[in-house]
């Protein structure tokens, strides 16, 4: 019997029918409970300080105030007790989610993913992890790093210590996409391994998530195949 808590989602989206169809699906969830919808940012991050969610996801493109703006207030580095958050975009957004990764994002999603990947961020985001996927954040920070027309990101910061070979193995392993798991079979480790190499980038990098080594990866031109 599962006595665990369900995960208590916020979804904010100025569309109604996103809205709906994004309860629908969660309420159906045994693990998980919508606490709240809001139809602006500043409707979102009221109601997410009121009720303090597990997950918070936002759209980019709010009235009011947009996602960004409400990713930074309640999950941003000068919170001092984030929430998680999952930015909702689409393609055509892309050129926000630097903007969202610095801004605290432990996660992206297209809305056109399905509702397999929703769960799949929802409950990624609960445990503080990201979901970070082919078909989502690599192909978006892909993107930016390379649109000659995007403003220039800041230069990513440097180590505070120099990364291992396993630690960068691991690094380019989670900018493709990789999770935990396909990390450990890929390098022949265990899970428990993964996740010590894990958290010693996070140090030296000074990431809080997955996503932004992911970030730093695609920024400082690890990502790529060891050559």
């Amino acid at each position: 019997m599962n006595d665990r808590q369900p995960i208590r989602v916020l979804i904010a989206d100025d569309q109604e029918m996103v809205r709906t169809g994004f309860r629908f699906f969660l309420e159906s969830q045994p693990d998980m409970t919508v606490v709240a919808e809001a139809g602006d940012g500043e409707s979102a991050v009221r109601l997410a300080r009121e009720l303090r969610p597990d997950v918070c996801l936002l759209d980019i493109r709010m009235p009011r105030l947009d996602g960004l703006e409400a990713t930074r207030l309640l999950a941003g580095p000068d919170v001092a007790d984030p929430l998680r958050v999952v930015v909702v975009t689409t393609f055509d957004l892309d050129e926000y989610v630097y903007g969202a990764l610095r801004g605290g994002a432990c996660g992206f999603l297209l809305k056109d993913s399905g509702p397999q990947l929703l769960a799949e961020a929802v409950r990624a985001a609960a445990v503080g992890d990201s979901l970070v996927s082919p078909s989502v954040t690599v192909r978006l920070l892909k993107h930016l790093t390379a649109a000659p027309e995007q403003p220039a990101a800041p230069e990513p910061p440097s180590p505070r210590e120099p990364l291992t070979e396993r630690e960068l193995d691991v690094v380019r392993l989670v900018a493709q996409g990789r999770t935990n798991a396909e990390i450990a079979a890929e390098m022949y480790v265990s899970l428990s391994t993964v996740k010590t190499h894990l958290g010693s980038i996070q140090l030296k990098l000074s990431a809080r998530n997955r996503v932004e080594i992911a970030a730093w990866a695609w920024q400082s031109g690890t990502a790529g195949p060891r050559s």
